[in-house]
Formats: structure tokens, sequence, C-alpha cells
């Protein structure tokens, strides 16, 4: 095995989840982050101060700031808000990266330009390789390291095999696809109806609107992917139906907590000031009603949580809307 380092680029929740496992399997890690007391606490004291504190950070991983060094990372995972991506890859520089695989693990849209985090990356560096990670995976099960499967895309089957290879663990298992485009729109659109099924919940308008929503999603996410030239199957992947099933469920999900307290009468701008983070979904949201307009896709959920964020029905108005929808067969 190679002695360069795998580097992971942003020392958050998932950054540091990712860089923990990959050092239980074995991996030299170097951690890169911005927060200088983060950064020595995971040194000194295997821990990082403020995500996963109950998570001993593997012995193999080495944190700092900057990205000193990269050029000569053995891969390189973009683990930062995807709306920040931009940034972080135009600080790192093009030369850098450069004939470097980078794994993008951000699921989001980028809400200025529409584009996805591999488009991102082709504009930032055109020289470096991209591939997508994304599937049902909780940073905090990550960690403590609970069984968890996600797929890797990358620009053909082989290449996303060596980077499979390269982040399996014991517990940790990707499974390589070579559909970068409909691996990264199921990642973003599911943070869309991770809102609508938080905010069904937190209406208390029942499991079966909750389920009736998730099922409609699924359906409605495959003209978008295809006309943007994905591939429909892989909604049937981990990345697809997976991963939506996991944001639609659980409040442990980020974007459907942040839907739950819209559902129970709170508005954007209240949930914001109350100190919590801005879900990526609401980044994503007019960004994927934008695209179902540019590509002529109906997308009547995606209209709905536009509509349910901007304060114009509550949550259900909306579910009345969709139901009175004219009947067809599925």
């Amino acid at each position: 095995m190679s002695e360069q380092p795998i580097y992971v680029v942003g020392a958050g929740a998932w950054g540091s989840a990712l860089a923990h496992t990959l050092g239980l399997a074995g991996r030299k890690v170097m951690l890169c982050g911005r927060d200088e007391v983060a950064i020595r606490t995971i040194n000194e004291e295997r821990r990082n101060p403020h995500y996963l504190k109950m998570v001993e950070m593997d012995a193999h991983v080495t944190a700092q700031l900057g990205y000193a060094g990269i050029e000569k990372a053995q891969a390189i995972l973009l683990v930062v808000p995807a709306q920040a991506s931009r940034a972080v890859l135009t600080e790192i520089g093009a030369e850098r990266l450069a004939g470097k695989s980078i794994v993008l693990c951000a699921k989001g849209l980028e809400k200025d330009t529409l584009k996805r985090q591999s488009e991102i990356l082709a504009e930032a560096s055109p020289k470096a390789h991209a591939f997508v990670l994304s599937g049902p995976s909780f940073a905090v099960d990550v960690a403590q390291g609970k069984p968890t499967a996600v797929t890797l895309a990358g620009e053909s089957i082989e290449a996303a095999r060596k980077i499979v290879d390269l982040l399996a663990g014991p517990t940790f298992r990707p499974y390589s696809s070579d559909d970068i485009v409909g691996v990264e729109l199921a990642g973003a659109l599911k943070n869309i109806y991770a809102l609508a099924c938080g905010a069904v919940d937190g209406a208390e308008l029942g499991l079966s609107a909750r389920s009736s929503i998730m099922a409609r999603a699924f359906a409605e996410m495959g003209p978008l992917v295809e006309a943007m030239g994905g591939a429909k199957e892989s909604l049937n992947s981990l990345a697809g139906l997976g991963d939506l099933t996991l944001s639609c469920t659980a409040r442990e999900s980020r974007n459907f907590d942040f839907g739950y307290r819209l559902g129970a009468g709170e508005s954007v701008a209240q949930i914001v000031d109350s100190g919590a983070k801005l879900a990526e979904g609401v980044h994503s949201s007019p960004v994927g009603l934008a695209l179902a307009d540019k590509y002529q896709v109906d997308a009547p959920i995606i209209k709905a949580v536009n509509a349910l964020l901007a304060g114009q029905a509550p949550i259900e108005g909306l579910v009345a809307q969709l139901m009175a929808r004219p009947l067809r067969s599925e």
C-alpha cells in the first residue's frame, strides 16, 4: 500500500467521520481544517471538540491547518458544504489538484450557477479526476463503526473500483458506479424531498401522507435525472432510494429536521435565528426548481417545497394541492 496519505479537506462531522473510518482501515490520513483549536485537540487528545465528541480519532489520522503537502496526496476527499466547494478548490489551486483523484462528498447544487459538484471541479481544476461519494450515511454511524454502504461514482467502473478499494473498510462499504450525474443529482434532490417529508411530520399529517410524498418524490426524480444526462437506474441504488429513505424518515437528517420545524409553524428565519445551521436542501430547492423549468420537467413537490420555504403556504395547504392533482396512472 502506498505511503502517500489520503487528504480529507473539511474537519466537520462528515469529514472527521470519514477520516476516522479510513484510519481504522489502516490508511494514513491528513485531515485539513480551519479551526486551530480543533486541529490541536484532534492531534493531542484524539477528539474533535466540535463534532462527534464521543469518538476517539484513530491514530492513523493527523490534522493540520490548511493544505500543505496536498499535491502528494494519494487521493483527496472534499468534505466541505456544497456552497463552499468552489472557494475551497480555488484556494487549493488547480495545479496542486491536477491529475489527482478528488472524491466529492457534498450533496448539493451551487445556488448561483445551478452546477453540480463535479461541474464545479471541472471548472476549478480541469485536469483533476472527479469521483462522487453519496448514499445513506450519517456521520455518527460511520464514526462509531456501524455498518454503512454507499455509492462511489467515477468516470468509469474501473476507475471507481480503484477508489472503492482505497476507501473501503470493515464497516464502510462503497459500491462502484459510472453514473456521476445520476448519483450527484440523487444526493442533491433528496435533500429537497427530505424538507417536504419533515414538514409533513412536523404538521402531524400522518405516516401515510409522508409515505405518499416519498413515493411520489422517487417518481419525480427520475425524469429530471434522465433529462440532465443521468441514468434513471441509479435511483434504485444506495445513492437513490437508499439515501432518500434515510433522509426522509429521521430527525437526525438536518434537512428532515429543518422541514419538521417548518411544518410545526416556524419560519426559515426563526429556525436560523435559533442557531440551527441552514440545511443544504434550502439552497438546493430553488436550484432544483430552476433545473426542472430549464429541462421542462414537471416537479410539483419541488415547487411545493419552494412555496413552503418562501412562506407562501403552510404544508397542509401544499399537501392538499398535491392530493388534488389530476388522477392518472402511476
